[in-house]
């Protein structure tokens, strides 16, 4: 649906930092690690690693808005499932910085960098734990 402003052709809404996704992936401490490489995340926070080498939950800081991790925990009802349906969207200024780095880091291509009908410049890659990540990088406003 086509809300009146966007039929009037004004600027689409600012995007609004109240949700923070939690994911839950087979290796939340080498997850956080390849968040730090690929898109330069801070650790913010870690609970330490039980016996079994799992954490419960980690704290990172990425583009300036907050995600957490933790492992499965299947014998507390949180078991591992194949992440789909989603994406997590980075809104960044220099997209090319941020794709390289994230590639170099070992995220895969699932669609490459390219101009799009909405203006922007946009990307989606997957990380090693099954994450699908879109990138986009806002049209120049002149």
């Amino acid at each position: 649906m086509v809300s009146e402003t966007q039929e009037a052709g004004n600027a689409m809404p600012p995007v609004k930092n109240g949700l923070l996704p939690y994911l839950t992936v087979d290796g939340a401490v080498k997850a956080a690690e390849f968040y730090k490489r690929a898109f330069g995340a801070e650790e913010a926070f870690r609970v330490p690693v039980d016996e079994q080498g799992r954490t419960m939950h980690v704290h990172l800081y990425v583009n300036n808005s907050s995600l957490m991790l933790s492992d499965a925990y299947p014998e507390h009802g949180h078991p591992l499932t194949k992440p789909q349906s989603f994406s997590l969207q980075l809104v960044v200024d220099d997209i090319d910085f941020w794709w390289e780095r994230a590639v170099a880091a070992g995220a895969e291509v699932v669609m490459p960098v390219e101009l799009m009908f909405w203006g922007d410049r946009y990307g989606q890659l997957r990380d090693p734990f099954g994450v699908l990540w879109a990138i986009n990088s806002p049209a120049k406003k002149s």
